[in-house]
């Protein structure tokens, strides 16, 4: 799956058409593409990237019989979000807004995707702060529960900076390191906002995300949590991937990145180099262009 979607605020679509690349590549990376590192004419991005392999992951952890399953953890109603100066806009309610249309769309081929695979565990992020990864991430999520018998898992893993539980308008139960560190048990921190939607959330920034996001004790803890609440996907929204080294501390506990382009701000360098960074270790399951022209958003009704 290596798709661009469009999103412009309250309205998004799809594109089919690559993004065009300036004349400099990037010189400091990780992992290069060869065929990208020879070239230094102008050229477009990748329409398409090499079939996604992700190494298998070997666990020892098994459902534990103490522990709580999905319907053990408490509902919690989200309230409806208000307009403020700080509301985020959530696009849940016209379910016929070229948005929501567009986040099935995204939805739909991230399901197909991931079961194909086995693949259970998708990041959110962006090249750089503002792009709108927390926007995407809720609007997913809220996408994917609408599939009956589905299970989601959002995690608010933007460590120093968390924004879910303001997304969506309800109140993060304490730092999510405590349940990470296993100061926290599951049911205590975990909670549903409907038969098909659970979240993780934070209350309080970690200056210490990066060492947090890569511990031993966070791979066991999401591995315990996995396990227990069998989740068809877990979404985690992550800060941006050039402003910190969190999202390539946790790079091995991914299946798949989303990335987020912000259409006023987002430099086709920047793209190549998260695309590099990715490369040979996490695939790139597609770009996400929000705050798109208006002009240049298809019109199929």
């Amino acid at each position: 799956m290596r798709d661009t979607f469009l999103a412009a605020d309250h309205r998004t679509e799809l594109m089919d058409r690559p993004l065009k690349s300036p004349n400099t590549g990037m010189r400091h990376s990780i992992r290069p593409r060869r065929s990208l590192l020879a070239d230094t004419t102008p050229a477009e991005l990748p329409a398409t990237i090499e079939e996604p392999r992700r190494p298998e992951r070997t666990t020892a952890y098994r459902p534990d019989p103490s522990m709580p399953r999905w319907h053990d953890l408490s509902l919690v109603e989200a309230g409806a979000r208000q307009k403020s100066r700080i509301a985020l806009p959530v696009v849940d309610n016209d379910r016929e807004s070229a948005s929501v249309r567009a986040f099935d769309l995204l939805r739909t081929r991230l399901r197909q995707t991931t079961q194909e695979h086995g693949w259970t565990n998708i990041a959110i992020t962006a090249p750089t702060s503002g792009c709108g990864t927390t926007f995407t991430a809720a609007n997913l999520a809220l996408s994917l529960s609408r599939v009956a018998g589905s299970r989601t898992l959002l995690m608010d893993f933007n460590l120093r900076n968390p924004g879910i539980a303001n997304a969506l308008n309800v109140t993060a139960p304490g730092p999510v390191t405590d349940l990470l560190q296993g100061h926290s048990a599951i049911g205590d921190h975990l909670f549903r906002v409907s038969e098909t939607l659970a979240l993780g959330l934070n209350s309080t920034p970690d200056r210490n995300a990066s060492e947090t996001l890569q511990s031993a004790e966070t791979a066991h803890a999401l591995e315990r949590m996995r396990a227990s609440l069998q989740p068809e996907l877990v979404l985690y929204d992550l800060p941006a991937m050039l402003a910190y080294d969190d999202v390539s501390a946790f790079l091995p506990q991914l299946d798949g990145v989303l990335l987020v382009s912000d259409g006023t701000q987002t430099m086709a360098q920047q793209l190549l180099e998260c695309e590099r960074m990715l490369e040979g270790q996490v695939p790139l399951l597609g770009v996400v262009l929000n705050r798109a022209r208006a002009n240049s958003i298809p019109r199929y009704s």
